[in-house]
């Protein structure tokens, strides 16, 4: 039994998938700017001593981290999903 979804059964599908990767893009392009800034005002804030700025931005740093590697995972465990399925 061969099962794999039918991605023809939705009207726009590849408009679909042309505006599900157009937001990836932006959402790792906004991850390497947040990573930027975060690491900078890290930088900055430990430097003149101001901690608690500067536990904000490590925060920061670390979410952007996260939201990065989300956003690229997210293709990787589809297609991870996909393959299991067909083999099902």
């Amino acid at each position: 039994m061969d099962i794999f979804p039918d991605f023809g059964a939705v009207g726009a599908a590849a408009e679909l998938r042309s505006i599900i990767g157009a937001l990836m893009t932006y959402v790792l392009i906004f991850a390497v700017l947040m990573m930027i800034i975060s690491a900078v005002t890290w930088a900055l804030a430990t430097a003149n001593g101001h901690y608690q700025t500067a536990t904000r931005a490590r925060l920061g740093l670390w979410i952007a981290c996260g939201a990065a590697a989300l956003s690229g995972l997210g293709v990787a465990w589809a297609n991870f999903l996909l393959g299991v399925g067909s083999n099902l």
